[in-house]
Order: structure tokens, then C-alpha cells, then sequence
């Protein structure tokens, strides 16, 4: 089961290879399983687009072949020349791995909440009763 199709990804980003398609296949069945363990409930628009930002941000934007001039994903980078040094800093995941981040959550209704939960409560209130 998957929440977008190929042409959803294409639209609005690029057109993919034959090989993209297949690759982007798997990874929107697999965009939906880690949709699902978030929050099964989302609505069907924030599935498709979180599903369509996640196949995205792996796939990439297609300059650099199989190796991507810097790591999707990364918010800072830099590079040095003769003396072979590269630094990246990942935001959310690795490069090539599927992620939700933090906007991606929010679209699911599932982004960052303040809050406690304590097992002893119920047991206190238990015991009034």
C-alpha cells in the first residue's frame, strides 16, 4: 500500500528514469509503513505530500548521478581540495535513508509536544476509589 504514486513525486520536482521509478516504487511503500507507525489517522492530502517529501529527499535532484555533489539532507557542508577533507552536517537522517522530519511530523499531526506522563498516577487514583 502507498499514499502517493510515481507522478505524484515527478510533480513539481523532476521527471524520473526508468530505474528512479522502480527505486521510487519501493521506497513510497516503504514511506508509508513509517507514516503508519507515526500516525495511521493523518489525512489522505498530508500522506501523499509527506510520502512524495521523503521519496524526494532520497532520490535527490539528479546532478550528480550516483554520487550527489553534497548529501540530501544536509544543512551545512564544506569541502577542501588537496588535502581530501569533506564535512557535512545531517539535519534529520542519513543521506539515502527515508526520514520524517520535523515539518514532515507536523503535516501528520504528530510534531514536537511539551508534555509528562507519570505511571504512579493512576495507581494513586486506584487507590481512592
Amino acid at each position: 500500500m502507498t499514499y502517493a504514486e510515481v507522478f505524484d513525486v515527478e510533480a513539481g520536482f523532476r521527471t524520473l528514469s526508468e530505474d528512479e521509478r522502480a527505486r521510487c516504487n519501493a521506497l513510497l511503500a516503504e514511506a508509508a509503513i513509517l507514516i503508519d507507525a507515526y500516525n495511521p489517522a493523518a489525512g489522505d492530502g498530508a500522506r501523499r505530500l509527506v510520502s512524495c517529501r521523503m521519496v524526494r529527499r532520497v532520490l535527490g535532484d539528479g546532478s550528480g548521478g550516483d554520487a550527489p555533489l553534497y548529501p540530501m539532507g544536509a544543512s551545512q557542508g564544506s569541502a577542501s581540495a588537496l588535502g581530501y577533507t569533506q564535512s557535512w552536517t545531517l539535519t534529520g537522517g542519513a543521506a539515502g535513508e527515508l526520514y520524517l522530519s520535523r515539518l514532515d511530523k507536523k503535516l501528520l499531526g504528530v510534531g514536537s509536544k511539551i508534555g509528562a506522563y507519570s505511571p504512579v498516577e493512576g495507581l494513586c487514583d486506584a487507590a481512592r476509589n
